[in-house]
């Protein structure tokens, strides 16, 4: 079974910078996708990137502040984070899945990480 693990979550004022990083057990071309979740809201598909890496899509709210990206020597996806706002606060999740889509949606994605905290706060 695919595992994943996302690390780099934490504390960080608005405006300020994170990286997120997912390693992945595998070294398949899975396509990764980053998602988030705050308390009482559903699970929201950020960024996607394919499983060669030449095919990243964003969701609005991030596209221009977050990039995602891959190191195949590794096997682990990033999730740069600039311009952090107190609406990113979330818990973010990697997930794994046959394709990146235009629609980063949650039920294309098979395997999932447990979760890492970004809490945006001054």
């Amino acid at each position: 079974q695919l595992q994943l693990v996302e690390s780099g979550g934490g504390l960080v004022r608005p405006g300020g910078s994170l990286r997120l990083s997912c390693a992945v057990s595998s070294s398949d071309y899975y396509a990764i996708g980053w998602f988030r979740q705050d308390s009482g809201k559903e699970r929201e598909g950020i960024a996607c990137i394919s499983g060669g890496g030449g095919t990243t899509n964003y969701v609005k709210s991030v596209k221009d502040r977050f990039t995602i990206s891959r190191d195949k020597s590794t096997s682990t996806v990033y999730l740069q984070m600039t311009g952090l706002k107190f609406d990113d606060t979330a818990v973010y999740y990697c997930a794994a899945g046959p394709y990146c889509g235009l629609l980063i949606t949650p039920n294309s994605y098979r395997y999932w990480g447990q979760g890492a905290q970004v809490t945006v706060s001054s």
